[in-house]
Protein backbone atom coordinates (compact mmCIF):
# COMPACT_ATOMS: atom_id res chain seq x y z
CA UNK A 1 0.00 0.00 0.00
CA UNK A 2 1.51 3.38 -0.94
CA UNK A 3 2.37 5.85 1.80
CA UNK A 4 0.05 8.86 1.78
CA UNK A 5 1.27 12.33 2.68
CA UNK A 6 -1.07 12.68 5.66
CA UNK A 7 -2.52 9.46 7.08
CA UNK A 8 -5.01 9.10 9.93
CA UNK A 9 -4.35 6.82 12.87
CA UNK A 10 -7.01 4.12 12.60
CA UNK A 11 -6.39 1.98 15.68
CA UNK A 12 -4.11 1.29 18.63
CA UNK A 13 -1.75 -1.68 18.52
CA UNK A 14 -1.19 -4.18 21.33
CA UNK A 15 1.72 -2.23 22.85
CA UNK A 16 -0.12 1.07 22.75
CA UNK A 17 1.23 2.76 19.63
CA UNK A 18 -1.11 4.06 16.92
CA UNK A 19 -1.24 2.52 13.44
CA UNK A 20 -2.24 4.01 10.11
CA UNK A 21 -4.08 2.15 7.35
CA UNK A 22 -0.80 1.81 5.41
CA UNK A 23 0.91 0.17 8.41
CA UNK A 24 2.95 2.98 9.92
CA UNK A 25 3.31 3.01 13.71
CA UNK A 26 3.35 6.19 15.77
CA UNK A 27 3.91 6.24 19.55
CA UNK A 28 1.60 8.35 21.73
CA UNK A 29 -0.99 8.75 19.00
CA UNK A 30 -4.75 8.28 19.17
CA UNK A 31 -7.33 7.23 16.59
CA UNK A 32 -8.16 10.24 14.44
CA UNK A 33 -4.71 11.81 14.76
CA UNK A 34 -2.98 12.62 11.45
CA UNK A 35 0.52 11.30 10.82
CA UNK A 36 2.73 13.08 8.29
CA UNK A 37 5.47 11.36 6.28
CA UNK A 38 8.13 13.04 8.43
CA UNK A 39 6.53 11.64 11.63
CA UNK A 40 4.81 14.86 12.66
CA UNK A 41 1.55 14.18 14.46
CA UNK A 42 -1.55 16.39 14.37
CA UNK A 43 -3.87 15.61 17.26
CA UNK A 44 -7.44 14.64 16.50
CA UNK A 45 -10.70 14.57 18.52
CA UNK A 46 -9.77 11.44 20.51
CA UNK A 47 -6.40 12.76 21.71
CA UNK A 48 -6.56 14.13 25.27
CA UNK A 49 -4.15 15.71 27.73
CA UNK A 50 -2.66 13.06 30.05
CA UNK A 51 -3.75 13.60 33.68
CA UNK A 52 -0.41 12.49 35.19
CA UNK A 53 2.85 14.49 35.09
CA UNK A 54 4.86 11.23 34.86
CA UNK A 55 3.24 10.06 31.61
CA UNK A 56 4.61 8.68 29.30
CA UNK A 57 7.88 8.01 31.15
CA UNK A 58 6.28 5.89 33.87
CA UNK A 59 5.61 2.31 32.82
CA UNK A 60 2.42 2.11 34.88
CA UNK A 61 0.32 3.58 32.06
CA UNK A 62 0.59 3.51 28.28
CA UNK A 63 -2.65 5.13 27.09
CA UNK A 64 -3.38 8.26 29.11
CA UNK A 65 -3.37 10.25 25.87
CA UNK A 66 -6.56 8.65 24.45
CA UNK A 67 -10.17 9.31 25.45
CA UNK A 68 -12.37 6.69 27.11
CA UNK A 69 -14.16 5.77 23.89
CA UNK A 70 -10.88 4.97 22.13
CA UNK A 71 -9.56 3.12 25.16
CA UNK A 72 -12.70 0.98 25.30
CA UNK A 73 -12.37 0.28 21.57
CA UNK A 74 -8.73 -0.74 22.09
CA UNK A 75 -9.73 -3.30 24.73
CA UNK A 76 -12.35 -4.80 22.41
CA UNK A 77 -9.98 -4.83 19.43
CA UNK A 78 -7.33 -6.71 21.42
CA UNK A 79 -9.84 -9.47 22.09
CA UNK A 80 -11.14 -9.61 18.51
CA UNK A 81 -7.60 -9.71 17.15
CA UNK A 82 -6.62 -12.59 19.45
CA UNK A 83 -9.68 -14.56 18.38
CA UNK A 84 -8.88 -13.85 14.73
CA UNK A 85 -5.42 -15.35 15.15
CA UNK A 86 -7.14 -18.56 16.24
CA UNK A 87 -9.61 -18.33 13.34
CA UNK A 88 -12.58 -17.82 15.67
CA UNK A 89 -15.38 -15.49 14.61
CA UNK A 90 -15.91 -13.00 17.44
CA UNK A 91 -19.29 -13.10 19.18
CA UNK A 92 -21.20 -10.10 20.44
CA UNK A 93 -19.00 -7.89 22.60
CA UNK A 94 -20.68 -6.10 25.47
CA UNK A 95 -19.62 -2.49 26.13
CA UNK A 96 -16.24 -2.44 27.89
CA UNK A 97 -16.36 -1.83 31.65
CA UNK A 98 -13.66 0.67 32.68
CA UNK A 99 -12.52 1.25 36.25
CA UNK A 100 -12.36 4.89 37.31
CA UNK A 101 -9.07 6.74 37.96
CA UNK A 102 -7.53 6.48 41.44
CA UNK A 103 -9.26 3.21 42.28
CA UNK A 104 -6.41 0.69 41.95
CA UNK A 105 -6.30 -1.06 45.31
CA UNK A 106 -3.12 -3.08 44.87
CA UNK A 107 0.28 -2.16 43.49
CA UNK A 108 3.85 -3.42 43.34
CA UNK A 109 6.45 -0.62 43.46
CA UNK A 110 10.24 -0.56 43.48
CA UNK A 111 12.45 1.42 45.81
CA UNK A 112 16.13 2.28 45.37
CA UNK A 113 18.51 4.34 47.44
CA UNK A 114 20.78 6.69 45.54
CA UNK A 115 22.96 8.40 48.09
CA UNK A 116 20.80 10.80 50.08
CA UNK A 117 17.91 10.26 47.70
CA UNK A 118 15.31 7.50 47.86
CA UNK A 119 13.37 6.64 44.71
CA UNK A 120 10.00 4.90 44.97
CA UNK A 121 7.61 4.19 42.13
CA UNK A 122 6.95 2.11 39.03
CA UNK A 123 9.66 1.23 36.56
CA UNK A 124 10.17 3.41 33.53
CA UNK A 125 8.75 1.70 30.45
CA UNK A 126 10.96 -1.18 29.27
CA UNK A 127 13.79 -0.32 31.70
CA UNK A 128 14.79 -0.92 35.30
CA UNK A 129 14.91 2.81 36.02
CA UNK A 130 12.48 3.88 38.72
CA UNK A 131 10.11 6.80 38.15
CA UNK A 132 9.98 8.54 41.52
CA UNK A 133 6.26 9.13 42.02
CA UNK A 134 5.15 12.63 42.90
CA UNK A 135 1.56 11.89 41.87
CA UNK A 136 -0.39 8.93 40.51
CA UNK A 137 -3.66 8.93 38.59
CA UNK A 138 -4.36 5.23 39.03
CA UNK A 139 -3.55 4.37 42.67
CA UNK A 140 -6.23 4.60 45.33
CA UNK A 141 -5.46 7.65 47.51
CA UNK A 142 -4.96 5.40 50.55
CA UNK A 143 -2.06 3.70 48.77
CA UNK A 144 -0.49 6.82 47.31
CA UNK A 145 -0.58 8.50 50.74
CA UNK A 146 2.11 6.04 51.88
CA UNK A 147 4.58 6.77 49.07
CA UNK A 148 6.18 9.83 50.68
CA UNK A 149 6.40 8.38 54.21
CA UNK A 150 7.84 5.13 52.83
CA UNK A 151 10.78 7.02 51.31
CA UNK A 152 11.76 8.26 54.77
CA UNK A 153 11.24 4.84 56.36
CA UNK A 154 13.29 2.91 53.82
CA UNK A 155 16.25 5.27 53.39
CA UNK A 156 18.19 4.19 56.51
CA UNK A 157 17.31 0.51 55.91
CA UNK A 158 18.85 0.29 52.43
CA UNK A 159 22.47 0.51 51.45
CA UNK A 160 23.44 2.85 48.64
CA UNK A 161 22.42 1.55 45.17
CA UNK A 162 20.39 -1.24 46.72
CA UNK A 163 16.76 -1.83 45.72
CA UNK A 164 13.71 -3.15 47.55
CA UNK A 165 10.19 -4.14 46.59
CA UNK A 166 7.01 -2.66 48.04
CA UNK A 167 3.63 -4.35 47.70
CA UNK A 168 0.51 -2.53 48.90
CA UNK A 169 -3.03 -3.90 49.00
CA UNK A 170 -6.13 -2.22 50.36
CA UNK A 171 -7.92 -4.71 52.61
CA UNK A 172 -10.85 -4.40 55.04
CA UNK A 173 -8.71 -2.99 57.87
CA UNK A 174 -6.62 -0.57 55.79
CA UNK A 175 -3.40 -1.00 53.81
CA UNK A 176 -1.58 -4.33 53.88
CA UNK A 177 2.09 -3.46 53.30
CA UNK A 178 4.82 -5.92 52.35
CA UNK A 179 8.44 -4.75 52.02
CA UNK A 180 10.83 -7.10 50.23
CA UNK A 181 14.62 -7.40 50.08
CA UNK A 182 15.42 -5.45 53.23
CA UNK A 183 16.99 -6.62 56.48
CA UNK A 184 15.65 -5.12 59.69
CA UNK A 185 18.62 -4.96 62.04
CA UNK A 186 18.76 -3.36 65.47
CA UNK A 187 16.27 -1.90 67.89
CA UNK A 188 16.02 1.44 66.04
CA UNK A 189 14.90 -0.24 62.80
CA UNK A 190 12.33 -2.38 64.64
CA UNK A 191 10.92 0.64 66.45
CA UNK A 192 10.80 2.61 63.17
CA UNK A 193 8.68 -0.11 61.58
CA UNK A 194 6.32 -0.29 64.54
CA UNK A 195 5.96 3.49 64.71
CA UNK A 196 5.28 3.64 60.97
CA UNK A 197 2.57 0.98 61.22
CA UNK A 198 0.87 2.74 64.12
CA UNK A 199 1.10 6.23 62.64
CA UNK A 200 -0.37 5.17 59.30
CA UNK A 201 -2.91 2.75 60.77
CA UNK A 202 -1.73 -0.16 58.65
CA UNK A 203 -3.75 -3.33 58.54
CA UNK A 204 -0.50 -5.31 58.46
CA UNK A 205 3.20 -4.71 57.93
CA UNK A 206 5.27 -7.66 56.71
CA UNK A 207 8.93 -8.04 55.81
CA UNK A 208 10.36 -10.52 53.30
CA UNK A 209 14.14 -10.75 53.67
CA UNK A 210 14.36 -13.68 51.28
CA UNK A 211 12.70 -16.32 53.44
CA UNK A 212 9.06 -15.46 52.84
CA UNK A 213 6.76 -12.79 54.20
CA UNK A 214 6.88 -12.41 57.98
CA UNK A 215 4.24 -10.17 59.63
CA UNK A 216 5.79 -7.60 61.98
CA UNK A 217 2.57 -5.74 62.74
CA UNK A 218 -1.00 -7.06 62.56
CA UNK A 219 -3.27 -5.82 65.35
CA UNK A 220 -6.13 -7.95 63.99
CA UNK A 221 -6.22 -10.53 61.18
CA UNK A 222 -6.17 -8.88 57.75
CA UNK A 223 -9.24 -9.80 55.70
CA UNK A 224 -10.97 -9.03 52.41
CA UNK A 225 -14.73 -9.24 51.92
CA UNK A 226 -15.85 -11.50 49.07
CA UNK A 227 -19.53 -12.23 48.52
CA UNK A 228 -20.33 -10.70 51.91
CA UNK A 229 -17.85 -12.99 53.70
CA UNK A 230 -14.66 -11.90 55.48
CA UNK A 231 -11.75 -14.02 54.20
CA UNK A 232 -8.27 -14.08 55.73
CA UNK A 233 -5.90 -12.36 53.30
CA UNK A 234 -2.42 -13.92 52.94
CA UNK A 235 0.52 -11.52 52.71
CA UNK A 236 1.03 -10.72 49.00
CA UNK A 237 -2.24 -12.50 48.23
CA UNK A 238 -4.23 -11.94 45.03
CA UNK A 239 -7.11 -9.50 44.91
CA UNK A 240 -8.84 -8.07 41.84
CA UNK A 241 -7.26 -4.73 40.97
CA UNK A 242 -10.30 -2.55 41.70
CA UNK A 243 -13.49 -3.01 43.69
CA UNK A 244 -15.53 -1.89 40.68
CA UNK A 245 -13.74 -4.34 38.42
CA UNK A 246 -14.35 -7.19 40.84
CA UNK A 247 -18.05 -6.32 41.07
CA UNK A 248 -18.33 -6.26 37.27
CA UNK A 249 -16.62 -9.64 36.91
CA UNK A 250 -18.78 -11.23 39.59
CA UNK A 251 -22.03 -9.85 38.18
CA UNK A 252 -21.15 -11.06 34.67
CA UNK A 253 -20.19 -14.52 35.91
CA UNK A 254 -23.41 -14.80 37.94
CA UNK A 255 -25.44 -13.88 34.85
CA UNK A 256 -23.71 -16.63 32.82
CA UNK A 257 -24.14 -19.25 35.56
CA UNK A 258 -27.82 -18.33 35.84
CA UNK A 259 -29.95 -20.92 37.62
CA UNK A 260 -27.28 -23.62 37.68
CA UNK A 261 -27.60 -25.40 41.03
CA UNK A 262 -24.16 -27.05 41.21
CA UNK A 263 -21.13 -25.06 40.04
CA UNK A 264 -17.38 -25.71 39.82
CA UNK A 265 -15.04 -22.77 40.39
CA UNK A 266 -11.62 -23.64 38.98
CA UNK A 267 -8.57 -21.57 39.98
CA UNK A 268 -10.80 -20.30 42.79
CA UNK A 269 -8.23 -18.25 44.69
CA UNK A 270 -9.69 -16.78 47.88
CA UNK A 271 -13.23 -17.24 46.57
CA UNK A 272 -13.87 -14.18 44.41
CA UNK A 273 -16.56 -16.15 42.56
CA UNK A 274 -17.10 -19.17 44.80
CA UNK A 275 -18.35 -17.13 47.74
CA UNK A 276 -20.92 -14.99 45.88
CA UNK A 277 -22.14 -18.04 43.95
CA UNK A 278 -22.51 -20.07 47.13
CA UNK A 279 -25.28 -17.85 48.49
CA UNK A 280 -27.86 -20.10 46.80
CA UNK A 281 -25.81 -22.79 45.05
CA UNK A 282 -23.53 -25.69 45.85
CA UNK A 283 -19.98 -24.87 44.77
CA UNK A 284 -16.86 -26.97 44.28
CA UNK A 285 -13.76 -24.74 44.49
CA UNK A 286 -10.36 -25.97 43.25
CA UNK A 287 -7.19 -23.98 43.92
CA UNK A 288 -3.49 -24.83 43.91
CA UNK A 289 -2.18 -22.18 46.34
CA UNK A 290 -2.20 -23.59 49.87
CA UNK A 291 -2.67 -20.26 51.70
CA UNK A 292 -5.68 -19.40 49.56
CA UNK A 293 -7.21 -22.85 50.06
CA UNK A 294 -6.90 -22.62 53.84
CA UNK A 295 -8.37 -19.10 53.91
CA UNK A 296 -11.33 -20.02 51.68
CA UNK A 297 -12.06 -23.23 53.58
CA UNK A 298 -12.02 -21.44 56.93
CA UNK A 299 -14.35 -18.72 55.62
CA UNK A 300 -16.76 -21.27 54.11
CA UNK A 301 -16.83 -23.35 57.29
CA UNK A 302 -17.35 -20.31 59.52
CA UNK A 303 -20.30 -19.05 57.48
CA UNK A 304 -21.65 -22.52 56.62
CA UNK A 305 -21.51 -21.80 52.90
CA UNK A 306 -22.07 -24.81 50.64
CA UNK A 307 -18.50 -24.89 49.28
CA UNK A 308 -16.31 -27.96 48.91
CA UNK A 309 -12.74 -26.64 48.80
CA UNK A 310 -10.15 -28.82 47.06
CA UNK A 311 -6.39 -28.18 47.23
CA UNK A 312 -5.67 -29.18 43.65
CA UNK A 313 -3.06 -28.14 41.10
CA UNK A 314 -5.13 -27.90 37.93
CA UNK A 315 -2.04 -27.71 35.74
CA UNK A 316 -0.73 -31.06 36.94
CA UNK A 317 -4.06 -32.66 37.83
CA UNK A 318 -6.95 -31.16 35.86
CA UNK A 319 -10.47 -32.44 36.35
CA UNK A 320 -11.47 -35.10 33.82
CA UNK A 321 -14.65 -35.02 31.73
CA UNK A 322 -16.54 -37.34 34.07
CA UNK A 323 -15.79 -35.11 37.05
CA UNK A 324 -16.82 -32.00 35.14
CA UNK A 325 -20.11 -33.55 34.02
CA UNK A 326 -21.26 -33.57 37.63
CA UNK A 327 -21.72 -29.79 37.43
CA UNK A 328 -24.34 -27.62 35.78
CA UNK A 329 -21.83 -24.83 35.12
CA UNK A 330 -18.09 -24.23 35.37
CA UNK A 331 -16.35 -20.96 36.20
CA UNK A 332 -12.63 -20.68 35.55
CA UNK A 333 -10.27 -17.78 36.17
CA UNK A 334 -6.76 -19.02 35.32
CA UNK A 335 -3.53 -17.00 35.49
CA UNK A 336 -2.07 -15.36 32.39
CA UNK A 337 -0.83 -18.72 31.07
CA UNK A 338 -4.43 -19.80 30.58
CA UNK A 339 -5.88 -23.24 31.27
CA UNK A 340 -4.52 -25.37 28.43
CA UNK A 341 -4.27 -28.50 30.59
CA UNK A 342 -7.96 -28.28 31.59
CA UNK A 343 -9.38 -27.48 28.15
CA UNK A 344 -9.39 -30.96 26.60
CA UNK A 345 -11.58 -32.35 29.38
CA UNK A 346 -13.95 -29.37 29.22
CA UNK A 347 -14.27 -29.84 25.47
CA UNK A 348 -15.04 -33.54 25.96
CA UNK A 349 -17.87 -33.11 28.48
CA UNK A 350 -21.35 -34.38 27.54
CA UNK A 351 -23.66 -32.98 30.25
CA UNK A 352 -22.01 -29.70 31.25
CA UNK A 353 -24.10 -26.87 29.82
CA UNK A 354 -22.34 -23.56 30.64
CA UNK A 355 -18.85 -22.19 31.04
CA UNK A 356 -17.88 -18.74 32.32
CA UNK A 357 -14.24 -18.07 31.43
CA UNK A 358 -12.56 -15.10 33.13
CA UNK A 359 -9.26 -14.17 31.48
CA UNK A 360 -6.49 -11.62 31.95
CA UNK A 361 -4.76 -12.55 28.66
CA UNK A 362 -6.66 -12.43 25.35
CA UNK A 363 -4.03 -14.56 23.58
CA UNK A 364 -4.19 -17.56 25.91
CA UNK A 365 -7.96 -17.16 26.19
CA UNK A 366 -8.30 -17.37 22.39
CA UNK A 367 -6.09 -20.47 22.33
CA UNK A 368 -8.28 -22.14 24.96
CA UNK A 369 -11.46 -20.95 23.25
CA UNK A 370 -10.36 -22.72 20.08
CA UNK A 371 -10.11 -26.02 21.97
CA UNK A 372 -13.63 -25.54 23.29
CA UNK A 373 -15.17 -24.54 19.96
CA UNK A 374 -13.51 -27.49 18.22
CA UNK A 375 -15.14 -29.68 20.88
CA UNK A 376 -18.61 -28.39 20.06
CA UNK A 377 -18.92 -25.41 22.40
CA UNK A 378 -20.26 -22.08 21.16
CA UNK A 379 -18.65 -18.79 22.18
CA UNK A 380 -21.75 -16.72 22.88
CA UNK A 381 -20.72 -13.37 24.36
CA UNK A 382 -17.69 -11.52 25.72
CA UNK A 383 -17.60 -8.67 28.22
CA UNK A 384 -14.31 -6.69 28.07
CA UNK A 385 -13.09 -5.29 31.40
CA UNK A 386 -10.50 -2.52 31.88
CA UNK A 387 -9.46 -2.75 35.54
CA UNK A 388 -5.93 -1.62 34.73
CA UNK A 389 -6.96 1.75 33.41
CA UNK A 390 -4.76 3.37 30.74
CA UNK A 391 -2.62 0.23 30.45
CA UNK A 392 -2.49 -2.34 27.65
CA UNK A 393 -3.57 -5.06 30.11
CA UNK A 394 -6.91 -6.49 28.97
CA UNK A 395 -9.38 -8.66 30.90
CA UNK A 396 -12.63 -10.29 29.84
CA UNK A 397 -15.46 -12.62 30.80
CA UNK A 398 -16.65 -15.03 28.12
CA UNK A 399 -19.80 -17.14 28.01
CA UNK A 400 -19.75 -20.59 26.38
CA UNK A 401 -22.79 -22.78 25.75
CA UNK A 402 -23.65 -25.92 23.86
Amino acid sequence: MPVTELAPIVRIAARGEGITEDGRHSPLSAPGDLLAVDGTLTHGPHHVDPPCRHFPKCGGCQLQHVDDASYADFIGQRIVSALGQQKIDPPELAPAILSAPETRRRAALRAERQGKKMLLGFNEAQTHHIVDLKMCSILHPALFALVGPLRKLLHPMLRDRRAAGVQMTLVDQGVDLLIEKIEVEGLAAIEALNDFAVQHKLARLSIDDGYGAQPRWEPEPATVTLGGVHVAFPAAGFLQATAEGEAALVATVEAIVGDAAVVADLFAGLGTFALPLSRDRRVYAAEGARDAVLALKAAADRTQRMIAVDHRDLFRRPLDAAELDRFDAVVLDPPRAGAREQMAALAATKKLARIAYVSCNPSTFARDARTLTEGGWRLERITPVGQFRWSTHVELVASFGR
